[in-house]
């Protein structure tokens, strides 16, 4: 078998102050970085405008197809002004939390109803990213009384969180659809949304961005682990947020629900990203920390498609280093012998329903028994793409597309490298110019293989429907 794609899982990276000058993006496309994330929670639309500039003009100097994940911030709820602006919580003390901005001395204000409809006696409210924790005595529509179970100082605007109670509120803010709107029209590849609960939440994001962009769903609620098939489903991929998910779950089931989304998003075809604190000791050292380097191993034997930097390159003080760091930590995982084990103990999980995914299947076979240099997609929408891609093969896959959008957005699926080409006359045109892009693009001997996907007629989406073995010498 031949070696692995040079690049398998991929690296998306935020910007921020650390990362937005063009010759900061560059350094960081050079160092690995794949796609860039922007992050709605934070910055003016004049910001993100000139971020989503800076990368597509550096994109097109380096000849590179880069997507853009536009991240939207969702629902965040949180206390409202503390009366003295620090209310200091000890072991036991009982206090109540009503509903408000505003609240009299010694209690907690909250501006959420839904938050008080939903509470039972018995839940656990999380404040502060979980550094405060409360439970529940008793719930009217607009007081609770709770016992404070892990104590500490709690200020303004902190966070809350109530782990297992599903929300009646909205994926999609007023903030969230000025920011969609604005995202869509500055051309964002994918949308990242927050606080997504059930499949519904995606189907209703679905109708107002149409085509315009794929959708991630950030799987960061415990209630969308219950409806996790479903939200895969109803997505083009998903995000594992480590970090909401890991504040309203036991620690311990972290762990294990990060590869059960791992595994369910790879088995229907669907892009699945590992986000949150994977090198986050480089917002500040020069290195990570072991612990972080196998941490950001595991995603990549899991079959991640990509791995997130947050912080680490948003504000960070070393962004290349850990876009470099990072790559070569994916680069050693993928190049060892027993990586391929992992990506295989899924195969037998895949939905393969679909032609393409049939066809994909045939075309990962002929691959492994010709000894393939490569397989080429031939693909208008992309799915052909994302089809071979969720096999996780051995050789590198070849985007071969016609769209500029969907170059950018295959850039992000396992393994694949997108070329934006000239839509061909015919099918025999389309292997001519096959075979000379991946001469161009990999060192090909005239004895080598290739396994083409396309659809014929060429030029129809979703109509992915032959494959061909190609001899390289026989093309010349």
């Amino acid at each position: 078998m031949r070696a692995p794609a040079p690049t398998t899982t991929k690296i998306l990276a935020t910007m921020g102050p650390a990362s937005e000058s063009p010759h900061r993006a560059r350094a960081l496309l050079q160092a690995g970085a794949t796609a860039f994330r922007m992050n709605f929670s934070h910055g003016a639309h004049k910001d993100h405008a000139e971020r989503f500039a800076t990368v597509r003009e550096v994109a097109d100097d380096l000849g590179r197809h880069v997507p853009i994940i536009s991240d939207m911030q969702g629902p965040k709820l949180r206390v409202g002004k503390i009366d003295g602006g620090t209310l200091k919580l000890g072991y036991g003390d009982e206090v109540d939390a009503v509903l408000g901005e505003e609240a009299p001395a010694g209690t907690i204000p909250i501006p959420h109803p839904e938050l008080f409809e939903a509470l039972k006696p018995g839940d656990s409210v999380m404040m502060d990213d979980g550094f405060i924790r409360l439970e529940v005595l008793d719930c009217k529509a607009e007081k609770l009384t709770c016992k404070v179970e892990v104590p500490g100082p709690l200020t303004d605007r902190k966070g809350v969180n109530i782990p297992g109670r599903k929300l009646n509120i909205n994926a999609l803010t007023a903030k969230d659809l000025r920011d969609l709107d604005f995202a869509l029209d500055q051309g964002t590849d994918y949308v990242a949304l927050s606080f997504v609960q059930s499949a519904a939440d995606v189907a209703a994001a679905r109708k107002i961005i149409g085509n315009r962009a794929r959708i991630i769903s950030k799987i960061e609620k415990p209630s969308a682990l219950d409806d996790l098939p479903a939200i895969i489903a109803e997505s083009d991929g998903v995000m594992v947020a480590r970090g909401d998910l890991g504040v309203e779950l036991p620690l311990e089931q972290v762990p294990p629900a990060q590869r059960q989304i791992i595994r369910l998003a790879r088995s229907q075809g669907k892009l699945v990203i590992v986000a949150t604190q994977m090198l986050q000791s480089m917002v500040d050292a020069p290195t990570p920390t072991r612990a972080e380097a196998q941490d950001t191993a595991a995603a990549v034997y899991y079959g991640a498609d990509a791995v997130m930097l947050s912080a680490e390159s948003a504000v960070g003080r070393h962004p290349e280093a850990a876009v470099a760091i990072m790559a070569r930590i994916i680069r050693a995982a993928s190049q060892d012998p027993t990586y391929h084990e992992e990506m295989e103990s899924v195969l037998l999980d895949l939905d393969a329903n679909s032609t393409a995914a049939a066809i994909a299947t045939a075309a990962s076979y002929a691959a492994d028994t010709t000894d393939a240099a490569a397989l080429i997609a031939s693909t208008e929408s992309g799915s052909t793409a994302y089809a071979i891609a969720q096999l996780r093969p051995e050789q590198p896959i070849l985007a071969v597309t016609p769209v500029a959008k969907t170059a950018r957005q295959t850039a992000l699926a396992w393994g694949v490298t997108p070329h934006h080409v000239s839509r061909p006359g015919d099918f025999e045109a389309l292997t001519q110019a096959s075979t000379s892009l991946a001469k161009e693009a990999l060192s090909l001997n005239a004895d080598d293989h290739l396994v083409l996907l396309a659809g014929i007629p060429t030029g129809t989406a979703g109509g992915t429907n032959t494959m061909k073995i190609i001899r390289v010498g026989d093309e010349t």
